[in-house]
């Protein structure tokens, strides 16, 4: 990890696991990075929000008391930074159960967990519990996330295999604005050089190594820029009915409503984004999913399959 991811991940946990707001000051003595005159530190810390407003995280302005003239101080509140989970098979809450544990073990058990040290020596009580049960990292290589922050953070190009809903893969060039997550995935957005124009991508369709290419501040992000316009394009608002077979399928599951079961099959109404994103989530079921409406889209997942089959045998 760079040393500004690692100063960026420094500062969120920092924010997230503090009981009141924290001032500059107390931020430049807590969270390695932030070196060189006064000045210096105040132009990083305002480019490190501005990084984590594209990231999708909110961070809070405030003082300690509304009636006096006080310091500002910053905080992260955990409520807006959780993901909300619905309810889970014993076997997916298992698996959950594992890869938060992995994200605290990676989290607090590596130079991040000297921020909350810091913080606590200067009398700043901080809770640790509440920064484990904020997973970061969700259905994507961890490298490639962390690459593509790192170009973000350098304004550098980058390029990429990209894998489109029938496995056909493309290799895409472009300069990256920013990430955030929406439906449990991670999304990239920024201007697409062939294209031209800014385009959004699943990072787990990223068939190839992300990397960079290219000199740096080679770009600027445009100031009417924002992540979150992006990825409301992902709101699911269509419906498709499917048949998922019985006790399959639980990724599916999770943004579908039984409305019948029969012996094998439970019929779901299933809520997506966009057609690509549908096919896509379909095939990976294979078998244990069958598309009932809408009627153009059952002819698209059969053409598809039969695209895929010449693809890959």
């Amino acid at each position: 990890m760079s040393r500004k991811s690692e100063r960026l991940v420094n500062l969120t946990i920092a924010l997230l696991a503090t009981g009141r707001w924290l001032t500059k000051s107390e931020i430049f003595r807590s969270i390695d990075g932030y070196d060189g005159d006064a000045e210096a530190k105040e132009r990083m810390f305002e480019r490190d929000k501005e990084e984590l407003r594209n990231l999708g995280i909110e961070i809070e302005v405030g003082s300690f008391d509304a009636l006096f003239d006080d310091e500002v101080g910053y905080r992260i509140r955990p409520e807006k930074y959780r993901i909300n989970i619905p309810e889970l098979t014993p076997i997916q809450l298992a698996l959950l159960s594992s890869a938060a544990q992995s994200w605290r073990d990676a989290a607090l058990n590596s130079q991040a967990a000297s921020a909350l040290v810091k913080l606590k020596s200067l009398g700043i009580e901080s809770d640790v519990e509440e920064v484990s049960s904020n997973p970061l990292f969700a259905r994507n290589s961890d490298e490639n996330l962390i690459r593509v922050i790192d170009a973000i953070a350098a304004k550098k190009s980058i390029s990429f295999t990209y894998r489109g809903s029938d496995y056909s893969q493309e290799n895409r060039v472009i300069d990256p604005y920013g990430v955030g997550t929406k439906n449990g995935f991670w999304y990239m957005a920024g201007r697409d050089l062939d294209k031209k124009e800014i385009r959004l991508f699943r990072l787990d369709r990223c068939a190839s190594e992300i990397k960079e290419q290219g000199r740096a501040n080679s770009y600027e992000i445009p100031s009417e820029f924002s992540m979150q316009d992006q990825l409301a394009s992902r709101e699911r608002k269509l419906i498709a009915t499917l048949l998922v077979r019985s006790d399959k399928a639980h990724s599916l599951r999770r943004y579908g409503r039984v409305i019948s079961s029969a012996e094998e099959w439970d019929t779901l109404e299933y809520s997506y984004a966009d057609e690509s994103e549908l096919l896509s989530d379909l095939l990976w079921h294979m078998d244990d999913v069958i598309i009932q409406e809408p009627v153009e889209i059952v002819k698209n997942v059969q053409a598809a399959i039969k695209n895929i089959r010449v693809l890959h045998g």
